[in-house]
C-alpha cells in the first residue's frame, strides 16, 4: 500500500462503522517525507508525502489512506519528555527556558497547564533545566501534540 496524501484527521470525521488500522510513528519521524512501515494489522505501508509535511508534520489521527469503510491513520507514540514548570513568582524565567532549549535546537511545546512547557528528553537538557532558578523539570512519558509546538520547525539536530 502506498500513501501519498493526508486525507484529513479522524477527529474531524464520523468514524462510526469504519475499520481503522494505525501506523505508528516516533515523534522525530513526524516531519519526514518518506517512510516504510508495517501497520498494527500487519500491512506493509509505503509513505511518500509532499514537502508540506516538513513544516506541518504528521499528527495522531491523520488519515493516510482510505477506501470504502477502511481507514489507515497515524499515531504518534508516547516518548520520554521533560515537563518544565515555572514556579509561582518566576514566570519571567520562561524567556530563559525558551532561549536555552532553542539554543540546543530542541523541540519546545506548550504544556497542558499554564506556565508549563514540554521538550523531548535528553539528559543534558534535563541537567541544564534543573540549574535554572524557579524552574522545576520532571521526566514523563507522553505523546507530543505538535499542534502545541512553539518551535518554528522540528528536527532531530543536536550538537
Amino acid at each position: 500500500m502506498l500513501c501519498e496524501n493526508i486525507w484529513g484527521n479522524l477527529k474531524d470525521i464520523d468514524t462510526t462503522g469504519k475499520k481503522i488500522d494505525y501506523v505508528e510513528f516516533e515523534w522525530d519521524e513526524a516531519f519526514k517525507r518518506i517512510h516504510k512501515k508495517v501497520s498494527r494489522a500487519g500491512k506493509e505501508v509505503g509513505i511518500r508525502l509532499d514537502d508540506s509535511v516538513l513544516t506541518k508534520g504528521i499528527r495522531t489521527g491523520d488519515i493516510l489512506w482510505q477506501e470504502g469503510d477502511e481507514l489507515l491513520a497515524a499515531e504518534i507514540l508516547p516518548c520520554k519528555v521533560i515537563e518544565v514548570k515555572l514556579t509561582k513568582g518566576h514566570e519571567k524565567m520562561a524567556a530563559k527556558v525558551c532561549y536555552e532549549i532553542g539554543n540546543r535546537h530542541a523541540v519546545l511545546l506548550w504544556g497542558e497547564e499554564e506556565q508549563t512547557f514540554l521538550t523531548p528528553y535528553t539528559q543534558p537538557v534535563l541537567e541544564m533545566l534543573e540549574k535554572i532558578h524557579g524552574v522545576k523539570a520532571e521526566v514523563k512519558e507522553q505523546a507530543l501534540d505538535f499542534d502545541k509546538r512553539i518551535s518554528a520547525s522540528i528536527n532531530s539536530h543536536t550538537h
